[in-house]
């Protein structure tokens, strides 16, 4: 796959994403946020799971594994993926306890500057100076689209902004992951498994048991949000980032918010103002520099290098 075909999907990724908004809406008026974000992660697994079947059994003769590379085991890898997704949406439900919908909106797309610096500071890698000043543009879009008002902070926004560095830490590992085990379809489907059992053990314990007439009631957000912003965008994430590097990858899942707008006001009644338009235009144009710019200055030069890999396109 090419670089500018790995973008493409994650701009798909972000649009399944962003239209996931309005499902998630719904659902939770029948089920707590636990019990909601484990069904719908279960479903997402049995989605994949014949995938990462088939893919298990043509790896299942080869030699090299994680650890016979010098890192952690299989498992260790899997299991921390699913935990940082499950940290990600446990921490940021907590948040919305007490925090507004706008304050978390915006502390939550604080992981796309935090996105480079996690990989440099991790790994080395210096990403492009125009990444720099996009990403802080992306941040600037996001709080123009969420209404620009103060962010007069609470405990819960605290919450949120450390579900942001999970967040910033699954998309800065996640290609690396896929990459090292060379099997995309199994990551994803273990750390969708991960995720539910952490969100499905943390539902029985804090809140009420999931009642069969409330899954009914909220089976058509389930099936969405299961079946295709997990299954189908969590997994072509996981693909997508063998591919791409990282800060892309967070420029463009950043767009997720543009296409919320978007599908809010054609599905949910929604409006933007000026501000938000403002704000989806500086994001789509931030997002546009970050791949253009770079292009343009190395014309005739070779293809950076990402994770092992030609980032050609």
């Amino acid at each position: 796959m090419k670089r500018w075909q790995a973008d493409a999907l994650l701009l798909l990724v972000a649009a399944i994403w962003g239209l996931a908004f309005v499902p998630q809406s719904w659902g939770m008026k029948d089920l707590g946020p636990m019990a909601f974000t484990g069904l719908r992660f279960a479903l997402g697994a049995l989605v994949v799971a014949p995938l990462a079947w088939r893919e298990s059994r043509r790896r299942r003769h080869e030699a090299a594994t994680p650890a016979a590379l010098g890192g952690p085991p299989r498992w260790v890898l899997l299991v921390s993926l699913g935990a940082l997704i499950f940290l990600g949406a446990a921490l940021q439900q907590i948040g919305l306890v007490t925090t507004s919908v706008t304050n978390a909106s915006f502390l939550t797309a604080l992981y796309v500057p935090a996105v480079p610096l996690l990989a440099w500071l991790v790994f080395g890698r210096r990403p492009h100076p125009v990444v720099w000043p996009c990403a802080l543009g992306c941040l600037a879009g996001t709080w123009l689209l969420t209404g620009a008002q103060p962010v007069e902070m609470v405990v819960g926004d605290w919450w949120v902004i450390a579900s942001s560095l999970f967040w910033a830490l699954h998309v800065v590992l996640i290609g690396r992951a896929a990459n090292r085990l060379g099997a995309p379809y199994t990551v994803a489907c273990a750390q969708f498994v991960v995720c539910a059992a952490l969100s499905l053990l943390l539902a029985a314990w804090i809140e009420p048991p999931i009642d069969w007439s409330a899954m009914q009631a909220a089976a058509g957000a389930i099936a969405y949000t299961g079946l295709v912003s997990v299954g189908v965008g969590y997994t072509a994430q996981v693909v997508a980032q063998r591919h791409t590097h990282e800060a892309d990858a967070a420029l463009l899942l950043s767009s997720e918010t543009v296409f919320a707008a978007f599908f809010g006001a054609w599905l949910a009644g929604d409006r933007l103002s000026p501000a938000g338009w403002a704000g989806c235009g500086l994001i789509l144009g931030c997002i546009l520099a970050a791949q253009a710019v770079p292009l343009l200055l190395r014309r005739g030069g070779p293809a950076p290098v990402a994770g092992g890999l030609p980032l050609d396109g």
